[in-house]
């Protein structure tokens, strides 16, 4: 798994945040769109695109895109 293709792929996630504020620092959960079905959404991403499991906690507890990509390969 490359990381431009993971963040390409978690910014399909959103639909109203613009493609360019995605990048490795970016702190998705402060971006405006962020919220609980946000994240249900990336739960559901993660596992249908990488057939890997990630919970709410480990979500909140990574602080940028790339973190969330690292603690996902580390799986």
């Amino acid at each position: 798994m490359e990381l431009n293709d993971f963040i390409n792929n978690f910014a399909a996630v959103f639909d109203d945040t613009e493609e360019s504020a995605f990048t490795p620092e970016c702190n998705f959960q402060e971006l405006e769109e962020w919220g609980s079905l946000t994240a249900l959404g990336v739960i559901a991403f993660v596992k249908t695109q990488y057939d890997k499991q990630v919970t709410g906690q480990e979500i909140r507890s990574c602080h940028s895109i790339e973190e969330l990509f690292n603690l996902i390969n580390s799986k």
